[in-house]
């Protein structure tokens, strides 16, 4: 396989010294975080996705959550104190974070936006989340997602 891109993440990861590793896999247009669990041989659970939502004022807001789970929009409006929260269009969520749908990173985007983790993404020992690109995942240690994003644990994920 090629060389895993530099893109706006890895450039940040990289400047505030957060130590990652790098996997590439075959994308599949919507084949979401099964494809990229069963490419690199590791859990679902672990491949986090990255979600750009937004609020009732349509102000953009980041949810990283487990590749198994989804996200209760009801109940992340509640915990953030919005009165409704709901998944951008993908024209949308490209303009707010810079980075194509499959491809979004929480790392280095365009706009500066809030970012909430699910809470038990904290407890595991590594993550796999989207480095960028298309077919290019980082892997960390999830606590280096709060000093790196400013992130805010919820309790939001729901079972597919």
């Amino acid at each position: 396989m090629s060389k895993a891109p530099s893109t706006a993440a890895t450039r940040l990861l990289k400047a505030r010294d957060i130590a990652f590793t790098e996997h590439l896999y075959r994308y599949e247009e919507h084949g979401g975080t099964s494809v990229c669990a069963r490419e690199l041989g590791v859990a679902e659970h672990a491949v986090v996705k990255t979600l750009i939502l937004e609020d009732e004022t349509g102000k953009p807001l980041v949810v990283l959550m487990h590749g198994d789970r989804e996200v209760s929009t009801k109940a992340l409006a509640r915990q953030i104190g919005a009165k409704t929260v709901q998944i951008c269009k993908p024209e949308v969520a490209q303009k707010h974070s810079g980075y194509l749908v499959g491809g979004t990173s929480p790392f280095g985007t365009r706009k500066v936006m809030k970012v909430y983790v699910e809470a038990t993404i904290l407890g595991l020992d590594r993550i796999y989340i989207n480095g960028g690109s298309r077919g290019f995942l980082v892997g960390m240690n999830p606590q280096d997602l709060a000093p790196l994003l400013a992130s805010e644990p919820v309790t939001v994920g729901i079972t597919e």
